[in-house]
């Protein structure tokens, strides 16, 4: 079986490469690595939720759900300042990247978990929850990991979600506006959606 992003412990060989990135104004230094999600180059459904993204009217901590090497949930931390941001993915090659890239770029109201989807965060509630979602772990995982959040949500937070029409977009809308009743496009471009749901 050909290894995946959302393995455990990839087993590919360590291959780091970093590279500058701007989001949201600012310049950032990242680096990943093989067995994770995007090697080369901050993907654009990733830059697009980040730049999407909008602060809820609500405290609490922010989630960024399978973060990878951390783009999403560093830049969101470094732009929102006074919360607590979450970092959560399975991949440890992963996480440790996100480590290393939140260091690097001296953003400290991080913290980092380590998590098959809430395994690990069970009895923790947010403001929001931030994911581009593995899709090649298939529509039963993505579906579940979107009714978790839902029970992970504080009342009135927000599950914000980035995917491509061709990889699941209209049956993603669908399964989200089953859970919460209502779901907006908060953003489309070059074939990405931008689904944000907010729990009532």
């Amino acid at each position: 079986m050909s290894e995946h992003y959302f393995s455990q412990k990839p087993q590919s060989k360590s291959s780091p490469k970093t590279w500058k990135y701007q989001l949201k104004g600012k310049n950032y230094i990242f680096t990943s690595d093989h067995g994770v999600f995007s090697k080369d180059d901050v993907d654009f459904g990733s830059k697009l939720l980040i730049e999407q993204f909008a602060e809820p009217n609500i405290a609490g901590d922010l989630l960024d759900l399978g973060c990878g090497y951390g783009p999403i949930g560093m830049t969101l931390a470094d732009n929102f300042r006074d919360r607590n941001v979450v970092l959560a993915d399975v991949n440890e090659r992963a996480l440790k990247l996100a480590e290393r890239n939140v260091a690097h770029n001296n953003v400290q109201n991080v913290e980092f978990v380590y998590s098959d989807r809430f395994s690990h965060l069970a009895h923790r509630k947010f403001a929001a929850i931030i994911t581009n979602p593995p899709i090649r772990a298939g529509k039963q995982v993505v579906h579940a990991m979107f009714e978790e959040g839902k029970h992970a949500l504080l009342d009135r937070g927000e599950l914000w979600v980035v995917i491509q029409k061709k990889q699941g977009a209209p049956s993603a809308k669908d399964k989200l506006q089953t859970l919460f009743g209502e779901v907006e496009i908060a953003a489309r471009s070059k074939g990405y959606f931008i689904l944000r749901a907010k729990k009532i």
